[in-house]
């Protein structure tokens, strides 16, 4: 159990092994926003081999003065768009904005780890 990753001022700890059997669930669901800062789209285009501004027209969407990657509809689930149902994995693992990275430890689930719970299977209470 030494492979439990935890956080100062989180109530639980995540067990990154549990991602390979969850599908995705952090990937896909709800629909939502996934920002991302302009080094992380310029991070996320170079990987791609794509430029800046042709990644953002295909990729991003604007909500308020942020830009957000795009979401695709399967069945009823709103999914990143790099999220690879194949592999059950994403695409830009490598170049993943700060926001997929530090999941869970979202300072939304501080005061929400039963809903959190739902979401990943890889959360253990301390």
């Amino acid at each position: 159990m030494s492979d439990l990753m935890s956080q100062e001022g989180y109530p639980y700890r995540f067990n990154p092994s549990a991602c390979e059997t969850c599908q995705g669930k952090c990937c896909t669901g709800e629909s939502g926003y996934i920002y991302v800062t302009m080094a992380e789209i310029e991070k996320i285009a170079a990987l791609l081999e794509m430029d800046v501004k042709k990644f953002a027209g295909e990729y991003l969407f604007k909500n308020g003065y942020k830009y957000s990657i795009k979401e695709q509809l399967h069945n009823d689930s709103h999914e990143c768009v790099f999220y690879d149902r194949n592999s059950n994995g994403c695409k830009i693992y490598e170049a993943r904005p700060l926001q997929c990275r530090t999941f869970p430890f979202w300072d939304y689930f501080k005061t929400r780890v039963d809903e959190l719970k739902l979401e990943c299977p890889g959360i253990v209470d301390v």
